[in-house]
């Protein structure tokens, strides 16, 4: 079993967010940066396929140079190839995005290798289009099942599970298929000292996708207003124990 699974670099949740003086990116000089944590689950069972079924597991991302970091944390976990669509640093549209991955995959089908299983986030932290994984699924023609929570892989086919009000829709669907994951597929490892120091010696490929317009054009980014938030200091020592019984009888947690 041949196993592909694609990421995204965005920035970290924690991190706050903050705009260019022009108001057209994201200043990144403070910011960390990871995969998108719906990846994290769709890499954990890339290479937990893999050992189960043997085969070879492969991650892709689109992005800039700096995005082989989080190549190479997913292949600290145990993926065994990194490819990298290297791009000049701007943002790609879904649309854009999934004719750049289509592209890549074509050209490993050409190579002679064929992907059985196609993982991608259910959607991209920072966008959240919820897109790419469908219209991949699209130009390849291959069945596509979303919001997956588990899966199993037998006799050709996989039994795809995602939760639905009161219970699990359950899809089976021929090989080769695209499944978009979500958080709690799975519990994702974390990479061990010695998965980081063979993900140093492992090769990246790298490709150019060539830059396509996708149709719209971006005006400015907007950040949301920030929450405020108040913090009550009841009191201090013993004294602030019957504040504390009238707050929480206030709030109901306790009989009044």
């Amino acid at each position: 079993m041949h196993v592909l699974v694609c990421i995204k670099r965005v920035p970290a949740a924690a991190g706050r967010i903050t705009l260019t003086a022009d108001q057209q990116a994201i200043d990144t000089r403070h910011l960390a940066f990871t995969m998108s944590p719906h990846e994290e689950c769709g890499v954990e069972e890339a290479v937990r396929l893999v050992a189960a079924h043997g085969g070879s597991s492969t991650v892709l991302t689109l992005g800039p140079e700096a995005a082989i970091e989080q190549l190479r944390d997913a292949m600290a976990l145990g993926v065994e190839r990194g490819v990298l669509l290297e791009t000049d640093g701007r943002e790609w549209d879904p649309g854009s995005t999934a004719a750049a991955i289509v592209d890549a995959v074509r050209v490993k089908r050409a190579a002679g290798l064929v992907f059985d299983l196609l993982l991608f986030g259910n959607e991209a932290a920072d966008t959240g289009d919820y897109q790419v994984g469908i219209r991949v699924a699209h130009a390849l023609d291959l069945p596509c099942v979303t919001g997956v929570k588990a899966l199993e892989i037998g006799n050709g086919r996989v039994v795809a599970k995602r939760e639905a009000a009161g219970g699990w829709e359950i899809f089976e669907v021929p090989l080769p298929a695209v499944l978009t994951v979500k958080e709690g597929l799975n519990l994702p490892r974390y990479p061990s000292l010695p998965g980081r120091l063979k993900a140093k010696k492992k090769t990246i490929e790298r490709m150019r996708p060539e830059w396509r317009d996708g149709g719209l054009t971006k005006v400015r980014l907007k950040a949301p207003k920030e929450r405020g938030t108040r913090v009550e200091i009841l009191g201090r020592g013993p004294e602030a124990a019957p504040r504390a019984v009238e707050v929480l009888r206030s709030l109901g947690l306790i009989p009044a």
